[in-house]
């Protein structure tokens, strides 16, 4: 704790780091100290009966479902991997395959310790500091260093999730089936597109906790396959990724019904492959994740279009409909309308004029990106995503920035 006092009192400004799955550089540095809070790992009470939890910052979502999963609770927001903390869910706002019935994982936070560069500690929550506690939440790490914070929980009979695959072609398809899941009581929706096909196809999952008794057995971090080295670049080419992508779509049609599987299956497919993202070579990828009103989904075909025409290639393409619950965040990314997130393994410019045409897409239409997922928009375009900047802005700590944010800020 001292330590981690300590470094705000340093010149250059600071950021806290969590466990660095932010795809974008959020998390990142360039120009000052990165505080590690990974020591700030303790859960200080555990209410099992009541379902709220009172943890640091720095336990992460795999440590934490160790312990509440076997007494029959589980998070109530997740993203698609446990290796995140509960400061970096807080700070990004972080949202899952339930965000149409229960919003954004600060939705659920009741109250947050903050450690601010003068030295307070503040106690943030709805009654207490709420200007504070509302940019703090989705307020990417630059409001004050995260010291601990208090949540609800989600009940659960099961650590089995009963999932339902669905064929779909086209977008209006995903939207009735979107909507019809929400109406029957789908607590998790998501689907994969087929962004390589010339007309937009992909599989809709649904699913909700089992009914069964909860095994007295911790939720371990399941690893199977491991990437032991950056891919060479010609494996992942338009044509490898449309017949990967082919093969996934037939795969899953053909399984089409309901089936159980652990929730680290459902949840967190990826963290089941060790250094998953060295399979785009040494150059990486980037991730472009936007949301746009419902109405004007038709700018997501636009892209999904363009998409298939320039041969980029992008296989992990996900596609989700958004609930109306507000967040208490000032940033907070997820808002009424559909998001898609799309991977691209990274060819330099080409990749990057790709994604200033999407922009111009998404901003016509009222969108926003994901400051999460992100590696290169500009000032313009977070300012026109986010319209809560200069109410933001007003609890900055003077002591702490990012890569990201001296990216995208006025000054």
């Amino acid at each position: 704790m001292d330590e981690v006092a300590g470094t705000l009192l340093k010149p250059e400004q600071s950021l806290a780091y969590g466990l660095g799955r932010s795809y974008g550089d959020v998390c990142l540095n360039d120009r000052g100290h990165l505080v590690d809070m990974s020591g700030l790992d303790r859960i200080i009470c555990f209410d099992a009966d009541a379902g709220r939890i009172h943890c640091e910052s720095g336990v992460s979502f795999a440590n934490l479902l160790n312990v509440i999963v076997p007494r029959g609770w589980f998070v109530p927001v997740t993203p698609g991997t446990k290796f995140i903390t509960v400061g970096g869910a807080i700070a990004n706002d972080v949202h899952g395959k339930n965000h149409h019935g229960a919003g954004t994982f600060g939705c659920h936070v009741e109250a947050i310790e903050l450690l601010r560069s003068d030295g307070q500690v503040i106690r943030c929550s709805r009654q207490q500091n709420n200007d504070l506690f509302s940019a703090t939440i989705g307020g990417l790490g630059l409001t004050g260093l995260i010291l601990s914070a208090e949540f609800r929980l989600r009940r659960i009979s099961s650590a089995l999730i009963e999932v339902e695959s669905i064929p779909f072609r086209g977008l209006s398809d995903f939207l009735a089936l979107a909507k019809e899941s929400d109406h029957a009581g789908f607590e998790y929706t998501v689907a994969w597109a087929d962004c390589q096909a010339r007309t937009p196809r992909g599989i809709f999952f649904r699913g909700n906790h089992a009914g069964e008794s909860v095994r007295e057995e911790p939720v371990a971090a399941r690893r199977g396959a491991k990437v032991l080295f950056p891919l060479p670049g010609f494996v992942l080419n338009p044509w490898t990724i449309r017949c990967l992508n082919g093969a996934y779509f037939w795969t899953q049609a053909l399984r089409r019904g309901i089936t159980r599987v652990h929730l680290d299956s459902f949840f967190y497919p990826l963290d089941s492959v060790e250094r998953w993202n060295f399979l785009y070579g040494k150059r990486g990828f980037l991730q472009y994740q936007c949301v746009v009103p419902e109405q004007n989904a038709i700018a997501l075909e636009h892209i999904l279009r363009r998409t298939a025409e320039c041969h980029e290639g992008s296989f992990l393409s996900v596609i989700k409909l958004f609930g109306s619950q507000r967040s208490p965040a000032l940033l907070s990314f997820p808002r009424p309308g559909i998001t898609l997130a799309l991977d691209f393994p990274f060819s330099g410019e080409t990749t990057l004029r790709l994604f200033k045409t999407f922009d111009r897409i998404v901003l016509e239409c009222g969108g926003a990106l994901y400051p999460a997922k992100d590696a290169r928009m500009g000032p313009d375009v977070f300012r026109a995503s986010y319209p809560g900047m200069d109410r933001f802005c007003r609890h900055l700590d003077p002591k702490l920035s990012s890569s990201f944010w001296r990216r995208v800020s006025p000054s």
